[in-house]
């Protein structure tokens, strides 16, 4: 009896470290896009997986498992910017441009419109990153962040609007 259960927590342990290396830059990604800071977003994406192990939620396919870990995701960043602590922080648009190349985005690059985006309105920033930089479709991110189809589509539109405005204005 003893020997099935450690067996049955070794499968669960692999399961889950499959799981953290096929999605931890995915998260890591969302996470940075509103922490704005990489130890605040290795902690987002750490508590997710911490979350994964203690809960254990059975999700039928690989999709499910992703949309319940980005949905996971974002509300503990927006938990976490809920903060009181975290409203006396330095927004990213306060930054100088000249301390921007200090900064750098593993996995990203040097992308000179994702910063951009992170600048933008949450309700415009999570659409447009899961959508150009995550490809998902619209159907799959009305269904992470629990809105309308119809939402979606005009917070892209909105954003996309935005976004040119201050491409445009910055050159």
């Amino acid at each position: 009896m003893a020997q099935r259960q450690t067996m049955q927590q070794r499968e669960k342990e692999y399961l889950l470290e499959e799981i953290f290396e096929q999605y931890r830059a995915v998260l890591y990604r969302i996470a940075f896009t509103h922490m704005k800071d990489h130890a605040d977003a290795e902690d987002m994406v750490q508590e997710v997986f911490i979350r994964m192990m203690r809960n254990c939620p059975i999700l039928k396919t690989e999709e499910h498992r992703k949309a319940w870990m980005i949905r996971t995701l974002l509300n503990l960043c927006k938990d976490h910017e809920k903060q009181a602590w975290n409203r006396k922080r330095i927004p990213l648009t306060e930054i100088p441009e000249t301390e921007k190349a200090y900064f750098h985005i593993p996995v990203v690059g040097e992308d000179e419109t994702l910063w951009r985006v992170l600048s933008l309105p949450e309700k415009y920033r999570d659409p447009l990153y899961l959508f150009y930089y995550e490809d998902y479709s619209i159907r799959e991110i009305s269904e992470i962040l629990g809105e309308q189809e119809n939402t979606v589509k005009t917070h892209l539109r909105r954003g996309r609007e935005e976004l040119r405005q201050k491409i445009t204005a910055g050159q």
